[in-house]
C-alpha cells in the first residue's frame, strides 16, 4: 500500500510548496535525530518527513503526485519503474521511508544535474542547526542546547531572605539553587549551561527556573517593605507596652505608645527585604481588641467615664 507524502508532513493534500517547507522545517526540529537521539520512532518519522520533502519540494515531481503519474516513491502508475524510487539513476540513498536508507542531507537524487528544490532544502537544515556545512554535510556542524524550563515554589519568608537550597526537578534533575532576596512571582532564575545538551560541541543550554513565592498568614508584602496586623489590649493602648512580635528574623519586642489608636502603624526598621544594600522594613497596624466578655467592672468604668460622650471623627 502506498503512502500519502502530504499526510506524513500532516497537511491537506495539495498544500503549496510554502506549507510544505514550513511542516518539514517544524518536524525537523523536533525529530531530527541530533536532536532525537536513540530514538527508533522518532528517526523513522524523520525519514518518512525527509521523503515527502524530498518529493513535494520538486514542482515536477509534486505536480506528477498531485495529478496521479507517479505514487508516493516517486515510480509511474502506468508501469513498474525499477530502480531509484524517484526516477533517477544512481543517486546515493533511497527516498522511501519504509526500510530503505533516507540520508540526513542535502544531496541530488539524479547524476549529472542539480535537483529542483534542493536549495532550499540546504538552506532549511542550515538555518534549523546553525550548520555551514554546505553541500554533502551529513551532520550539522554545532547547535547550541536548548534552555530547559522549570517551575518552583518558594516559600515566603525564603524570598523575603533569600536562600540557597538544592531542589528536585520534575525531570530527576537535582540543582543547587541561590534564591535572592526579594525575589517575586513570575521571576525567573537562570542557571548558566544547565539545560539541554548541545550538538557537535556547542555548548548547553540554560536551566530557566520560574519562581512562584507562597503566600504567609501573617505577613503581606508592599514592595521592599512588609506590613502585618497586631492585636493589641485595651490596657496596652491606654497604658503602652512593650510586646514581642513575629518578623521575619524571629520574634523582636516592640514598644506600643499610651494611647496608641487602633489602625495606628509603627514601623520597624530593616525588618523587610533583606536586600543587601537597602533592606526595607517592616510596618506594624495596631487592631484594639476588647475581651470576649467585658467585665462588669469595665462595663460600669465606661458607663461612669466622664468622657463617654466624646465620639471619635468618623467619614
Amino acid at each position: 500500500m502506498s503512502w500519502d507524502p502530504y499526510a506524513a508532513l500532516g497537511l491537506s493534500r495539495g498544500a503549496d510548496a510554502a506549507a510544505v517547507k514550513k511542516a518539514y522545517r517544524k518536524m525537523a526540529k523536533e525529530l531530527h535525530p541530533d536532536v532525537r537521539p536513540n530514538d527508533a520512532a522518532a528517526e523513522d518519522k524523520f525519514k518518512r518527513a525527509t521523503a515527502a520533502f524530498n518529493l513535494l519540494s520538486d514542482p515536477d515531481k509534486k505536480a506528477k503526485y498531485d495529478r496521479g503519474e507517479i505514487d508516493a516513491d516517486g515510480q509511474e502508475q502506468a508501469r513498474f519503474h525499477s530502480g531509484h524510487p524517484f526516477g533517477g539513476g544512481g543517486g546515493r540513498g533511497g527516498a522511501g521511508p519504509w526500510g530503505q536508507q533516507t540520508e540526513f542531507r542535502t544531496h541530488n537524487f539524479n547524476a549529472g544535474r542539480q535537483e529542483p528544490g534542493m536549495d532550499g532544502f540546504e538552506d532549511l537544515f542550515s538555518g534549523l542547526f546553525g550548520g555551514g556545512g554546505g553541500r554533502g554535510a551529513r551532520r550539522p556542524q554545532s547547535a547550541r542546547g536548548q534552555d530547559a524550563r522549570y517551575q518552583i515554589d518558594v516559600d515566603f519568608l525564603d524570598a523575603v531572605t533569600g536562600k540557597k537550597q538544592r531542589l528536585g526537578m520534575t525531570d530527576g534533575k537535582v540543582f543547587d539553587v541561590n534564591i535572592p532576596a526579594g525575589v517575586t512571582t513570575g521571576q525567573t532564575l537562570r542557571l548558566r549551561s544547565q539545560g539541554h545538551p548541545g550538538m557537535g560541541g556547542a555548548p548547553p543550554g540554560d536551566a530557566l527556573i520560574e519562581v512562584r513565592v507562597k503566600d504567609h498568614p501573617i505577613f503581606k508584602r508592599d514592595g521592599d517593605n512588609l506590613r502585618m496586623t497586631v492585636p493589641i489590649s485595651l490596657t496596652e493602648a491606654v497604658e503602652g507596652a512593650k510586646i514581642e512580635v513575629p518578623t521575619p528574623m524571629g520574634r523582636k519586642n516592640l514598644s506600643v505608645p499610651s494611647g496608641a489608636k487602633g489602625g495606628s502603624t509603627l514601623r520597624m526598621k530593616k525588618l523587610g527585604i533583606q536586600k543587601k544594600d537597602n533592606p526595607g522594613d517592616l510596618y506594624i497596624t495596631l487592631q484594639i481588641v476588647l475581651p470576649e466578655k467585658p467585665s462588669s467592672e469595665l462595663k460600669d468604668f465606661v458607663k461612669n467615664w466622664d468622657q463617654r460622650e466624646e465620639k471619635p471623627a468618623r467619614p
